[in-house]
């Protein structure tokens, strides 16, 4: 998981920013993108920081009705509805409510691992933490890619 943040001073009137939040998983192709409020790309399956299910592409698994919408698929802090990207600090909570319908998209050679981290009714800790921009420990470690087989 990683994003980037613009912080303001207390006493500046613009309010902290935050990048969608990207989620990666090794071996697989598919990155997903959680929104909060203050984007205008966040669907509305749900409020908070969160990533909406694709049609044909994920089904919902893991739905509490009561608190969740039928195509909510990824939620940060669900707990907390007014959360949002640029206010995260030391961790988070990753509730995963969906699957994909396939693992594998394409065929033959074009087959691509579409496959993310498993559906869960108890969110995924997940410790951060802040580095400075352009500093070398700033980007995310590299997948090890051996570990996904080879074609």
């Amino acid at each position: 998981m990683s994003w980037h943040s613009a912080e303001y001073p207390g006493w500046w009137f613009a309010a902290d920013r935050a990048t969608p939040l990207t989620l990666e998983t090794q071996c697989s192709e598919r990155d997903w993108q959680l929104y909060d409020s203050s984007h205008a790309e966040a669907g509305q399956c749900g409020e908070g920081i969160r990533a909406c299910a694709v049609s044909g592409r994920d089904r919902v698994v893991a739905s509490d009705d009561a608190a969740h919408s039928d195509d909510l698929c990824m939620s940060v802090n669900p707990s907390d509805p007014g959360a949002r990207i640029a206010d995260i600090s030391g961790q988070l909570e990753l509730l995963v409510a969906c699957e994909p319908v396939s693992a594998i998209e394409g065929e033959g050679k074009g087959e691509v691992n579409v496959d993310y981290i498993r559906a869960s009714a108890v969110p995924y800790t997940v410790y951060t933490r802040k580095t400075p921009r352009g500093a070398l420990e700033a980007r995310p470690p590299k997948f090890d890619r051996s570990a996904c087989g080879a074609d």
